[in-house]
């Protein structure tokens, strides 16, 4: 009879290893050169208070982002030796530093996130405005971290954006001033690939669409400018003088920008549309001022290739 086989007590080392393989790994100790939140709300209780009101409060508790307890260091760097000289030059201050070196703090940890914030590639950062210049990061001075609200978010885009927010006071305008809307509704403040930080609707098509979706298509018989140039072909976004925010006075002088003298290309698929208006258009006649009396689709039509319809 063959004896029974030893064991060798592999498996519970074996179990042990591939257990603390699967273990996340433990953040490294931090070492003396934190002082830790408490020693910072010492001299800074206020700020403190406000900090864990906003957002990034949720640091000072969280212990999977490894900052329980170090909410005020995870920006500040190690602060012990600034809490035993009390010296403004033994702290690392992000408000005093330029605002790229400001803005990479700040990306440090918003970076690539599946929010706006996640990148910085407008025209902020093109004219190196700070993250600091919109968000109150400790949410101090009755400012929030974040803004809210038609109201405060156009009346925080126009304390720098002066001449917009004039255009929005003319006659003929998008209902900014009133709060029915906000900037953020068409614009991105941090990231875009369209021009002016345009957000986008359907694809990549302006967002314009999201409220005039009946402009949108497709049509069997495209107006050119809507596909190629956009709204703004034809219409101020922000604010104009003439009816339907039109660029010029006059609906005729609007069309005539583009169907002028103008050579047709050769062949045309379209005989003579899109230069000239036909012969017997007597622009000196009322009748025939005003374009859209006749082609009443000018955005596009499913039925008629003169847009009349």
């Amino acid at each position: 009879m063959r004896a029974p086989r030893k064991r060798t007590g592999l498996g519970p080392v074996l179990s042990l290893l591939l257990w603390s393989a699967a273990a996340p790994a433990a953040a490294p100790p931090k070492g003396p050169e934190y002082a830790g939140s408490e020693t910072c709300k010492t001299c800074h209780e206020e700020i403190f208070g406000a900090l864990l009101r906003t957002a990034h409060g949720t640091l000072e508790r969280d212990q999977h982002r490894g900052w329980k307890g170090d909410a005020c260091e995870s920006c500040h760097g190690a602060g012990a030796k600034h809490a035993e000289s009390a010296s403004a030059a033994d702290i690392y201050n992000p408000g005093k530093q330029t605002p790229d070196k400001f803005n990479a703090g700040c990306l440090s940890c918003h970076l690539n996130q599946k929010t706006d914030a996640g990148r910085l590639l407008s025209g902020h950062a093109k004219n190196e405005i700070s993250c600091g210049s919109c968000h109150a990061v400790h949410g101090t001075g009755g400012k929030p971290l974040l803004v809210r609200g038609t109201a405060a978010i156009n009346q925080q885009c126009a304390s720098c954006h002066l001449s917009v927010w004039a255009s929005f006071q003319r006659p003929y305008k998008h209902r900014l001033p009133e709060g029915a809307m906000s900037c953020v509704d068409c614009h991105n403040p941090h990231s875009s690939f369209q021009p002016q930080a345009m957000r986008t609707s359907f694809g990549n098509e302006p967002g314009c669409f999201k409220c005039h979706s009946d402009k949108r298509g497709p049509f069997t018989f495209e107006h050119a400018p809507v596909r190629l140039e956009g709204c703004s072909s034809c219409h101020e976004p922000h604010g104009s003088s003439n009816p339907r925010m039109l660029t010029r006075h006059e609906v005729r002088l609007v069309c005539l920008e583009c169907h002028a003298n103008l050579p047709a290309p050769n062949p045309s698929p379209q005989g003579n549309l899109g230069t000239v208006p036909g012969a017997f258009h007597d622009l000196r006649s009322p009748i025939y001022q005003n374009c859209t009396v006749c082609h009443v689709k000018v955005h596009g039509s499913y039925a008629n290739r003169a847009l009349l319809r």
